[in-house]
């Protein structure tokens, strides 16, 4: 893609406007580091151009907050302050979601990664968000909490103008298929190869 252009312009009687601005589904997978990361720099992205962004983190735990969670809940609140930006939404599964938070450590995982999915589904329906972002999504897939096959259809058939991007190892096949951009993150160095652990800044 030299200079921004496509290699290949297709013949769908689209405008280059229209081809332009088609709602993407994006998957960032492998096992690399960074999937996520670069996931909430495009959050950041949406929010600057105005959009409304829906976090659903599907695997991390209530009680961790990470770097990224700080700075996008206080840019929707500048959002409410002021108007600049977009609105901001996070939920975490944790034990049991934010807009349904159960008591306890012992919630069932599979059960809340379903109602997970439902709310983003009913969300989609309702075009509540200008980009969803389903961190760690490939998990409850794999792991069979969440129907891979409705999980491509309703996302590969949503309406109006949503973006999607899942984040994850191992993400299906079906969902890669069902994908307009897919990224694959390959490991070729990690400090922990070395014995380092995580650290502040880097990550999280």
């Amino acid at each position: 893609m030299p200079q921004g252009q496509p290699t290949n312009v297709p013949v769908d009687g689209l405008t280059t406007r229209q081809r332009r601005n088609r709602p993407l589904l994006m998957v960032h997978t492998g096992e690399g580091k960074g999937k996520s990361t670069a996931a909430f720099g495009l959050a950041m992205r949406g929010w600057n151009q105005g959009w409304n962004i829906g976090v659903f983190q599907f695997v991390k735990s209530a009680k961790w907050r990470i770097g990224e969670q700080t700075v996008l809940e206080r840019l929707g609140r500048l959002h409410a302050e002021t108007g600049e930006g977009g609105p901001v939404e996070w939920h975490k599964m944790g034990s049991g979601w934010s807009w349904s938070r159960k008591q306890g450590d012992e919630a069932d995982h599979a059960a809340d990664a379903a109602e997970g999915w439902a709310e983003v589904k009913r969300r989609l329906a309702a075009e509540a968000h200008d980009l969803y972002l389903l961190d760690e999504f490939t998990y409850p897939i794999a792991w069979g909490w969440v129907d891979a096959a409705d999980v491509a259809e309703t996302l590969r058939n949503r309406p109006g103008h949503q973006h999607v991007v899942v984040t994850g190892r191992r993400a299906h096949p079906l969902l890669l298929e069902a994908a307009d951009l897919v990224t694959e993150m390959t490991k070729v160095k990690h400090p922990m190869d070395e014995g380092q652990k995580g650290q502040r800044g880097i990550e999280w």
